[in-house]
């Protein structure tokens, strides 16, 4: 045999041996999203699935859900959710540890090129809301609960609730309203305000703010330990930082 036709050879022979390999190190995760992480967590995951080569299917679906169903036994790798409903879950031993990933904030969203809130104090963000004809909050969820106690902290819950209207969870972002014309400006957690084209969305000062912390929850019993291990590693680092930033999250 020529010598340069058995070099072909022995590296076709090499690159065959190697696939195999090459397929078994790469894992498919489930992830757990709720609508708040939605953008960020795409994002992330594209990343990860890059560098990785690891496959992962991402669940969005509301909190609410992700607790049932963990709760109920259904399989899953990683979760992302409250870091209280994390620990609660972690006392019922359906997640095994979590990792905080990051700190979200509530904030008030108008269309792009309408004056915006004054959001420098307390009584600023209160001449603002009273100054609107129509106002959109989420029902249920922690911002849309979050707001209905920052009005009556200002004093003007019989104001607020003659022009504001609920938009019930998991039927979009609140924002949305807005862009439709239906509110003048929506509150809503910064990432979710940030996620609609055409809003400009402004935190709430620190006085009325509420931070919510989000968790990266790990499973007792993961399908590939190693690679949901690692995707929560990609998630709560230094790498992931400049994508929270963009999406209206800091860090943990």
């Amino acid at each position: 045999m020529h010598p340069i036709f058995r070099a072909f050879v022995v590296f076709g022979l090499a690159l065959v041996a190697a696939l195999p390999v090459q397929r078994a190190s790469a894992a498919e995760i489930k992830l757990m999203c709720p609508a708040p992480m939605r953008t960020t967590i795409t994002e992330l995951v594209a990343q990860f699935e890059q560098k990785s080569q690891h496959k992962v299917t991402i669940v969005h679906t509301p909190s609410r859900m992700i607790i049932e169903r963990i709760s109920g036994g259904e399989a899953f790798d990683v979760s992302i959710l409250t870091a209280e409903a994390t620990d609660a879950l972690i006392k019922q031993g359906k997640i095994a540890r979590r990792a905080d990933y990051a700190r979200s904030s509530i904030g008030l969203g108008v269309k792009a090129g309408t004056p915006k809130p004054d959001v420098s104090s307390a009584e600023g963000v209160k001449r603002s809301l009273l100054a609107v004809k129509s106002f959109a909050r989420n029902e249920g969820a922690e911002s849309g609960k979050h707001m209905l106690a920052v009005f009556e902290k200002l004093g003007i819950a019989e104001e607020m609730k003659a022009k504001t209207k609920a938009m019930p969870v998991n039927t979009g972002y609140v924002a949305e309203l807005v862009i439709r014309g239906e509110a003048e400006m929506a509150a809503q957690q910064m990432p979710e305000l940030k996620a609609v084209p055409g809003i400009d969305p402004s935190p709430l000062p620190k006085e009325l703010q509420l931070i919510i912390v989000f968790s990266a929850g790990l499973s007792p019993a993961p399908a590939d330990p190693k690679a949901a291990q690692e995707l929560v590693a990609f998630l709560t680092s230094a790498e992931a930082a400049p994508v929270l930033k963009a999406k209206g999250l800091d860090p943990p």
